[in-house]
């Protein structure tokens, strides 16, 4: 900043659109890169838990690629009609001043849950366990919470992480997503062919069995090869193992920020015929705080001259 005939200026650069399409590109390159990771971690585990957690990596993953995705669509589209706007004979002087962009924080999240009478005080009916966690999203960046088995012996969803967007602007829309997943089936992905196997084996014959054994083993290239002949004719999908669902849903503004704890409504989706279904009461409670940068960062700096008349 600077002064000039007792007024106030601003100096500034823009930074260039291709360096910020390249920075885009890459976190995009690296989250398929880590969705690779997540479907091969996921083909290999044995663990119900491993399984659980390597699907919520394979959801987190596949989300931020699409924000991305979307982000870089926009930027795009921004680009091209900055340009036309440029090109227009009639486009006066364009004001740079925009207000500040802050911090904002969500903390303290918590999603009550309304079971029947005869499952949580007579603990009566099948045990349904589910897996779940939230997905928060405001523009390109892209939060989870821990994974939660979730029974009829909580009143709660409870999730103790406190999650700090850094870019957000005055017109924020924070969309959290809760995402649930049965957790009482057998995930043991990896270890499926292998089981079918020994299964077989034991009725076939050590000499026979000991063959089948090796021609179920995944290969490197599929999921399922024959060392290097005519792979088996099995039923295995492309990615094995537990899949994760959307089950509520809502979008939190500026306008939601307080001082204290606040309860916000959720969009549910699904019904309960789903084996991912949970009782929820249809509301979210949480803590949603928001801090504007000029508050914690200088915004103008420079030498001043004051003229006394």
């Amino acid at each position: 900043i600077g002064v000039k005939e007792g007024k106030f200026y601003l100096c500034g650069r823009k930074t260039g659109g291709k360096k910020r399409d390249s920075d885009i590109q890459k976190k995009i390159d690296h989250e398929i890169r880590m969705r690779d990771g997540a479907c091969k971690l996921l083909a290999a585990c044995s663990q119900r838990d491993q399984a659980l957690e390597a699907a919520k990596s394979l959801q987190t993953c596949s989300t931020r690629i699409m924000a991305y995705m979307s982000e870089l669509q926009r930027m795009k589209e921004a680009q091209v009609m900055q340009k036309v706007t440029r090109r227009s004979s009639d486009a006066g002087p364009m004001d740079d001043r925009l207000p500040c962009k802050g911090r904002v924080a969500v903390s303290d999240l918590r999603i009550p849950l309304m079971w029947k009478d005869t499952e949580y005080f007579k603990n009566k009916g099948e045990l349904h366990r589910c897996a779940v966690f939230c997905l928060l999203q405001l523009g390109g960046e892209i939060f989870d919470t821990d994974m939660v088995i979730v029974d009829r012996t909580l009143t709660d969803i409870c999730f103790d992480n406190t999650i700090v967007f850094n870019k957000a602007s005055p017109g924020f829309e924070l969309r959290v997503e809760l995402y649930s997943c049965c957790s009482e089936d057998d995930y043991s992905a990896g270890s499926t062919p292998r089981k079918l196997a020994s299964k077989l084996s034991s009725s076939l014959g050590r000499s026979a069995g000991k063959k089948l054994r090796a021609a179920m083993e995944p290969g490197p290239c599929s999921p399922v090869s024959n060392g290097g002949a005519a792979p088996l004719l099995l039923p295995v999908p492309s990615v094995l193992g537990p899949k994760y669902h959307l089950l509520a849903h809502t979008t939190l503004l500026l306008s939601h920020i307080q001082d204290s704890f606040r309860t916000h409504d959720l969009t549910i989706s699904g019904n309960e015929e789903c084996s991912y279904w949970l009782p929820l009461y249809g509301s979210m409670c949480c803590r949603l705080a928001a801090q504007p940068q000029c508050m914690t960062q200088p915004m103008m700096s420079g030498c001043l001259k004051v003229k006394v008349s």
